[in-house]
């Protein structure tokens, strides 16, 4: 039997970009448990618990990644350690790892002492889970533009009008050449554009 468990974010489409690739890689869909919230050490976790609860020998639980499952080395040490001793087969990125097969049984002792890799990849649910909960609450904006409306309206004049270079510009407005260009490009198109017809 297959049983699937994903951790996932409080907001956005992450839960259910989850259990589309559980999906396809052959869970069923009653089969499938989900905790909410990717930071906290002592957050509960009770759809793990179910999902651990369901296995039992030469069953599988299936996870999309390893940052999904475990959200610390010995947090992962400790699961795969159980799993292990009661003979559940694991699936990660797409691989089954079997603890009665000798490269299983090595990945399994592997799982006890990693992984770097594993820790910036909860660094990065832990940061998409954070920016989703700030942008639920309006908190987040996103990155604000360097420049003002007025002050990129006055870069485009002074590089239309040829009184200063690209190297100029970059100087005078402490930006990278590309984001000049990005700058110049946005105005040339703000200017373009055709005027709304006056209201009458």
């Amino acid at each position: 039997m297959l049983i699937g468990y994903a951790r996932c974010a409080s907001s956005g489409d992450d839960e259910q970009v989850e259990r589309d690739q559980l999906l396809k890689l052959g869970v069923e869909p009653g089969q499938i448990h989900v905790d909410h919230g990717l930071s906290g050490i002592d957050r509960p976790r009770p759809a793990l618990a179910a999902a651990l609860g369901a296995v039992s020998a030469r069953d599988m639980l299936v996870v999309t990644s390893l940052d999904r499952l475990a959200r610390s080395v010995p947090d992962l040490s400790d699961i795969t350690s159980d799993l292990s001793r009661r003979d559940v087969l694991l699936m990660f990125d797409g691989v089954v790892h079997d603890p009665k097969d000798p490269i299983g049984e090595t990945v399994f002792s592997m799982l006890s002492t990693t992984f770097a890799q594993f820790e910036s990849g909860l660094l990065r649910l832990r940061l998409h889970e954070s920016v989703a909960q700030r942008k639920a609450s309006g908190a987040f904006k996103g990155r604000k533009p360097k420049l003002t409306p007025e002050q990129q309206a006055k870069m485009f004049d002074l590089y239309e009008r040829h009184e200063s270079s690209v190297p100029e510009l970059m100087k005078r407005f402490s930006l990278s050449q590309p984001a000049v260009y990005q700058y110049l490009a946005r105005e040339r198109t703000l200017r373009s554009s055709p005027e709304p017809p006056p209201d009458h």
